[in-house]
């Protein structure tokens, strides 16, 4: 079995298991959403919904969803979440660009849930295993999801099953990007490139941190270790039995 029939499958068990009717993603025109549509499709024929939610976004980014939301032949929904961002920034007080930046992913959030509770759908999300594992998202935004179909794969194996899925060039060779602001990519901002955190998350794997140059090895383990409440359980105060 292929590793797309093996998510596919894996999809509609988690979607029945839940007793929903199918998935709502988020589209943003990246090779990740697109992707984990591919797959949705595959699972869920005629049950898969894409949210096409610009926000202060790139027009290019919205023409590329809607690309690819006609190759896979997928019905699609448009918000414009810019009104409300900006209307939710002119009653916060004044805070750093990233703060500011990430409430758009946690719009985004708030938008796919309406969308999934009204039609009895699971919320299907796009993050892969490089960006989990060092924390690369927004909490309770882009990683407020339902189920997670990439979030085994590291992003150069998310690379090749689009090449695989017949996804659209454009959207293969597009820098990947969460869209916070103008001219913002996901490797600018990490200071380091997929390959080089995907030949490093290998090499954890294998128990060979010595095949990965040190200071890379040190950069990653210290974003692990600032992602650790993202990616570990809500800490619960258990009070001792009296």
């Amino acid at each position: 079995m292929s590793l797309a029939h093996e998510i596919a499958d894996w999809i509609r068990k988690v979607v029945r298991e839940a007793g929903a009717k199918g998935v709502v993603i988020g589209l943003s025109g990246g090779i990740d959403s697109s992707v984990a549509a591919a797959l949705a499709a595959r699972a869920l024929p005629g049950n898969v919904l894409g949210a096409i939610l610009p926000c202060e976004s790139d027009p290019q980014d919205a023409e590329d969803a809607r690309l690819v939301a006609s190759s896979l032949r997928i019905e699609t929904t448009e918000i414009d979440l810019t009104a409300g961002y900006r209307a939710l920034r002119e009653v916060l007080p004044e805070g750093p660009k990233l703060a500011a930046a990430n409430i758009k992913p946690r719009l985004r959030m708030i938008a796919l849930y309406y969308l999934a509770a009204c039609r009895g759908y699971l919320v299907c999300g796009s993050g892969n295993r490089s960006e989990l594992a060092v924390g690369y998202f927004t909490k309770h935004g882009d990683n407020g999801v339902d189920l997670l179909p990439l979030g085994g794969l590291l992003k150069t194996q998310v690379r090749k099953l689009a090449r695989h899925l017949g996804l659209p060039q454009r959207i293969i060779d597009k820098p990947p990007s969460a869209g916070l602001w103008p001219g913002q990519t996901d490797e600018d901002e990490m200071g380091l490139s997929y390959q080089q955190l995907d030949v490093a998350l290998l090499a954890l794997d294998h128990n060979d941190p010595t095949s990965v140059p040190a200071p890379l090895l040190d950069r990653i383990h210290r974003m692990m270790r600032r992602a650790a409440h993202k990616t570990t359980p809500i800490p619960i105060f258990r009070p001792r039995r009296r």
